[in-house]
């Protein structure tokens, strides 16, 4: 068993939650709620793997977050 972290927005447009795991080339999806968008995520997680058949010691690790500021 392997633990991903998702990153998780709100697109106002689609009034739906997006979620991206960084680092697996196309896991991403959306959904109406958050236990729906998680639900989903597992699926894609486990057809993109299953797809590139990754190996556990090379599957990205997470390290963090960093806020960077911008003038808009």
């Amino acid at each position: 068993m392997t633990t991903f972290t998702a990153y998780v927005e709100w697109d106002p447009e689609t009034r739906l939650y997006v979620g991206t795991v960084p680092g697996i080339p196309g896991a991403h999806t959306q959904a109406a709620g958050l236990d729906e968008l998680r639900d989903n995520l597992k699926e894609v997680l486990e057809l993109c793997l299953a797809e590139q058949r990754v190996a556990s010691e090379d599957l990205p690790q997470f390290i963090g977050l960093q806020q960077v500021q911008v003038s808009v």
